[in-house]
């Protein structure tokens, strides 16, 4: 599993450079962040040390659903869902739907952070 590049820039230089991608003014280069956050603070809440090691469990056990990795994280599915769709919106983990239920996957536990 690849380490996933992150990066940390004001809202207003992230919407600049989305819409000069747009425009075709700038070819992102393969080595620069894919993920971006406003803050340290953010990027904090979401890769918190419980978060990073919830990837971690998620990465070692592979679980068919969200219940099961509540199950062995011992948190409540609620709660663990709602982290996993921060970490989804932001590209961190997968949500694979399957049947009746949805299937966390972890896309990185490794992270190189840019700012």
């Amino acid at each position: 599993m690849k380490a996933i590049v992150i990066g940390i820039m004001p809202q207003e230089k992230i919407r600049e450079r989305v819409l000069s991608i747009a425009r075709g003014e700038y070819k992102p280069k393969a080595s620069e962040p894919k993920i971006w956050f406003t803050s340290m603070r953010s990027l904090a809440e979401v890769l918190s040390d419980e978060n990073r090691v919830l990837l971690q469990v998620i990465k070692d056990t592979r679980p068919e659903s969200i219940t099961s990795l509540a199950e062995a994280t011992g948190r409540k599915p609620g709660n663990l869902s709602r982290t996993l769709k921060t970490m989804s919106n932001y590209g961190i983990v997968e949500m694979k739907r399957e049947r009746n239920h949805v299937r966390p996957v972890a896309k990185a536990t490794e992270f190189r952070i840019v700012a």
